[in-house]
């Protein structure tokens, strides 16, 4: 029989042990899990490049997740990467980080930054416009130059391939919640690349646009008119608007959706993302109409 003052001594034992192991697992239980990745690339998945860059990024954050945007960005088209970036964005955690490489310049003068937005999520992505229809609607708060190599795969840098080099490590260190500011110095606002005719204009001869691009594989006729801006000229849904495109001119119903008008016939209708649009019922606007964007767009007020 042990005595009674060793029998104190390991119920204390006991004791402590029982108060001091649940912290460990509270600790663990608590600490903030890496931020999700949103990955865009105009890479397409026909080689490695794309599960290069994931796996540059598990290397450094091991339980981030990885959300695939698209990899089918129209190669070199910075507007279209742009207009995914922001359409996709809100549907991401105010904390996301985003890696966009879309990317003509690699390799030259233009910085490799990382912007983060009034939402709270980090972008990082080439200083080439990229931003700029995000940055309109959700306002930035700050940018950073990526220049520190700890923040990169490494000494031995590329050329041309800076989505594994650059973009996915430092998305990476984002993710695991590295703090932003050693990525590298401060960049004003004012000096960041903004791409031009992000939305359409209106004056006095009526709203003045662009088509953009097209719905996928169905070819409606994305245009860079919001909800808001197309509403100005006083149109109203049942409404039939006199449009041109690339100089053809079209009467069109403005509807709610494509059902409102019977199959094969031209339709204006605000689509998912709040924009205005072209398209025909169970056809294609594009190709019927042999519209290629960028293509001019004419709307006049309604009398």
């Amino acid at each position: 029989m042990l005595p009674r003052s060793a029998v104190r001594f390991r119920g204390a034992i006991l004791v402590l042990a029982l108060l001091l192991f649940p912290f460990p697992v509270l600790l663990a239980q608590t600490a903030a899990p890496p931020r999700v990745i949103g990955f865009m690339t105009d890479f397409d998945v026909k080689d490695d490049a794309v599960g290069i860059c994931k796996a540059v990024m598990l290397g450094i954050a091991p339980q981030a997740r990885i959300v695939d945007i698209t990899h089918q960005v129209t190669p070199f088209d910075i507007a279209e990467a742009g207009r995914f970036l922001a359409g996709s964005a809100p549907y991401f955690p105010h904390d996301a980080v985003f890696v966009a490489v879309i990317d003509p310049t690699v390799g030259s003068t233009r910085k490799a930054i990382i912007v983060k937005s009034k939402v709270g999520q980090y972008f990082v992505l080439p200083d080439n416009g990229m931003i700029t229809q995000l940055a309109d609607r959700d306002g930035l708060v700050g940018a950073r130059e990526i220049t520190n190599p700890a923040w990169m795969i490494g000494a031995k840098l590329s050329s041309t391939f800076h989505g594994r080099d650059i973009f996915s490590p430092a998305g990476a260190h984002l993710a695991r919640g590295d703090d932003w500011t050693e990525a590298g110095p401060v960049l004003d606002l004012a000096t960041l690349v903004r791409l031009k005719n992000t939305t359409a204009t209106i004056d006095a001869s009526g709203l003045h646009g662009q088509v953009i691009g097209t719905d996928g594989p169905f070819g409606n006729l994305v245009l860079n008119v919001p909800a808001e801006t197309f509403a100005k000229l006083g149109y109203k849904v049942g409404d039939r608007v006199p449009v041109t495109i690339a100089g053809e001119a079209y009467t069109l119903p403005f509807v709610k959706t494509f059902s409102d008008v019977p199959v094969g016939e031209g339709l204006l209708y605000i689509d998912s993302r709040g924009r205005l649009s072209v398209g025909i019922d169970q056809g294609n606007f594009a190709e019927v109409h042999h519209v290629t964007p960028p293509a001019a767009l004419e709307i006049p007020a309604k009398r």
